[in-house]
């Protein structure tokens, strides 16, 4: 049977997610070697698309109806990452001829292939969930999951102008979901602290806009100055600085993720999330967490004391850090 000429895929609405899921989107490329590949993705998120090989162009996703009238009538099959009834309405509203994803969110009748979330997928990494799915719905996989970034040249020498030359150490102590993902300011700065006396590196801390004020209150209680870029860089400019570190120490967030697809060291600190789930995909990676009775709780603000994080000391930190760095 003749395989489909043009595939969407409805890529996850979160960085990491869309890190998680490339090793997916690769098998698909590759179960469908000949066919024209576009990506249906938040904006924000667009621009990644081009460090990936063999996806063909990228399609903005803005909700259903929006997202419902960019692909009517230009492809023969749409495949789903995400798990929500309104993506799979907006593939049906369109007529794609074949739409396959999980069967969750009651969205099954919208579906022509329809897949379960298998048991064996939790409690490991997201990225088999998202192969997972291809499975389900009839598509091989590889037997190697690859979720690698190669930034453009341009992104990389943006990073090394934002930077400036020597060795430099990332804080990221911001996270999109919620403050209970997010270590302590202090002692992300006496890691940040310790870590420059220690190996001589410069510190940069990254973030979004509206992380900035955490930014610059860390970097105000720093001993050593350090290079403050959150709400400074796109999200290309991001991959850039990324690229360019000897080390990040991050808590569980979309910018974790990039960093381990670009080869960088991280230390990765975990509290309300579950590490088995979202880890980074790198073997140059230490998790710092402390065993707690109500964690992962996967809330995004602490009801009680932030155990999780509070029990996590510098001095963990920094000892994960020095191994890496060593």
């Amino acid at each position: 049977m003749k395989g489909p000429e043009r595939v969407v895929v409805r890529v996850p609405n979160w960085l990491g997610d869309v890190v998680l899921s490339l090793a997916a989107l690769r098998d698909v490329r590759a179960h469908f070697p000949a066919a024209r590949l576009e990506v249906l993705a938040r904006p924000a998120f667009a621009d990644l698309y081009a460090a990936i090989s063999g996806v063909d162009a990228v399609v903005a996703a803005r909700g259903v109806r929006a997202e419902a009238d960019a692909v009517r009538g230009r492809y023969d099959a749409g495949l789903l990452f995400t798990n929500s009834f309104g993506t799979a309405l907006s593939l049906a509203l369109a007529r794609v001829p074949e739409r396959w994803g999980y069967a969750t969110d009651l969205r099954g009748p919208l579906l022509t292939r329809r897949a379960r979330v298998p048991l064996e997928v939790r409690h490991r990494s997201q990225v088999y969930y998202y192969r997972a799915v291809l499975s389900g719905v009839g598509l091989q996989v590889s037997a190697s999951p690859d979720t690698s970034l190669s930034p453009l040249p341009a992104w990389v020498e943006r990073g090394a102008a934002l930077l400036g030359p020597g060795d430099w150490i990332g804080l990221n102590p911001g996270a999109a979901y919620g403050s209970a993902k997010q270590w302590l300011p202090a002692r992300f700065a006496a890691a940040g602290d310790r870590l420059a006396r220690q190996t001589g590196a410069r510190v940069a801390i990254v973030g979004s806009a509206s992380e900035r004020p955490l930014a610059e209150a860390i970097a105000g209680a720093m001993r050593e100055t350090p290079r403050v870029l959150a709400g400074e860089t796109s999200l290309t400019d991001l991959v850039g600085v990324l690229g360019r570190l000897r080390l990040f120490v991050t808590n569980d967030s979309g910018p974790m993720h990039v960093a381990a697809a670009l080869g960088v060291p991280v230390v990765a600190v975990f509290g309300s999330t579950d590490w088995r789930e979202t880890a980074p995909q790198s073997e140059r990676h230490a998790l710092v967490r402390h065993e707690v009775e109500c964690a992962p709780c996967l809330l995004r603000e602490c009801p009680i004391d932030h155990r999780c994080m509070r029990r996590i000391e510098t001095e963990d930190v920094v000892a994960a850090a020095s191994a890496l760095w060593q």
